[in-house]
């Protein structure tokens, strides 16, 4: 497959600047792989696809405000820096993005804070916008994390050209989050509603959980023609002994197997044994999805609106079959769906 085969006109309108008044009240198109039907829906109608025995498995990493607005030293010009990557705790280094870049050179200080509580030096650089920060701070790790927390905003993304309002810092998170650690929120989770988990419980679909921190390589635009010669960037994931239990029993009664978003995907792909059964990973996974690809554990899955050219894109139609998602795609923008993370959602069986 080709990085051109996955260009579409997607009209700027239809990108989500603001969530669904409810979660579970977004939008829902239903495509099935066998019989090529595509059918239109509201969210919490996925209650009549899943019964007992069926699994969901759901990423529950929690996104941290990790937008920060610095001054530099001496010309106190406004930088905005994207912390991606606690590199070390006891010295207090960060992987971060800068922008303006061309503004931040090694040696310099960015002060936060009204009363620059905060000092940061620039130690070294790692990408053309990326640097590596030393934060200079006295107090406990504890008052450190604190202090970023109090500092930094919801990063939502960058297609979103509003201001960040109080609901963006819950809604911005899934409501199962739990361990901390990404910088943009697994969106197909966003839909989930405590109601729906409980009547889905009730009804008894198991939710397994996996935790891979979504880093913005999964947004890196890809820009080779070629698509075995892109490379992700690395992610950190941790899929637990119990939830591979789960898994693993509803493969063997042939249950429906559901993977709630593409991070799912790629976690539960990263650590398949040979006989298609889910193992315990704890580690770190650049694993790429496009087409042709053949999936091991998930028959189902649950996914947003992608835009053109992503890498979410490739691997959703590796899942759902290419011609079939990009004519799926081709009646959510007649249709007017909304697209990408606050936008509406797609069920795949």
């Amino acid at each position: 497959m080709k990085l051109s085969q996955f260009k579409f006109n997607l009209p700027k309108e239809l990108l989500a600047e603001h969530p669904a008044k409810n979660r579970d009240e977004s939008r829902l198109m239903v495509v099935n792989r066998k019989t090529g039907k595509i059918e239109h829906k509201v969210f919490k109608d996925i209650i009549n696809y899943f019964d007992n025995g069926d699994v969901m498995i759901m990423n529950d990493t929690k996104v941290f405000p990790a937008r920060m607005y610095g001054n530099k030293e001496k010309t106190g010009a406004k930088i905005e820096v994207f912390l991606l990557r606690e590199l070390n705790a006891e010295s207090r280094l960060w992987d971060v993005l800068v922008d303006p870049a061309r503004k931040i050179r090694i040696g310099n200080k960015l002060y936060f804070g009204d009363d620059e509580t905060l000092v940061a030096e620039v130690i070294d650089n790692t990408t053309s916008r990326g640097r590596t920060l030393r934060f200079l701070f006295d107090g406990t790790y504890e008052e450190f994390r604190n202090c970023l927390k109090n500092m930094g905003e919801t990063p939502l993304p960058k297609y979103i050209k509003r201001k960040v309002e109080p609901e963006d810092e819950a809604r911005y998170q899934t409501v199962f989050a739990k361990n901390e650690g990404a910088v943009a929120a697994p969106t197909a989770g966003l839909h989930f509603s405590r109601e729906l988990m409980k009547r889905l419980e009730i009804k008894g679909v198991d939710f397994g959980f996996v935790t891979l921190h979504v880093g913005l390589g999964t947004f890196r635009t890809v820009e080779v023609e070629d698509l075995t010669k892109h490379k992700m960037d690395s992610e950190e994931l941790e899929i637990p002994e119990i939830t591979t239990q789960i898994v693993n029993k509803a493969l063997d009664k042939k249950r429906r197997v559901c993977a709630v978003g593409t991070t799912s995907m790629r976690a539960i792909e990263t650590s398949v044994s040979t006989n298609g059964h889910l193992n315990p990973f704890r580690g770190w996974t650049n694993k790429f999805i496009f087409p042709p690809y053949d999936f091991s554990v998930a028959n189902c899955m649950i996914t947003n609106f992608h835009t053109p050219e992503s890498t979410l894109i490739m691997m959703v139609t590796a899942f759902g079959g290419y011609d079939l998602i990009m004519k799926a795609y081709k009646e959510a923008i007649k249709e007017k769906y909304r697209f990408y993370s606050y936008g509406d959602a797609m069920l795949i069986l």
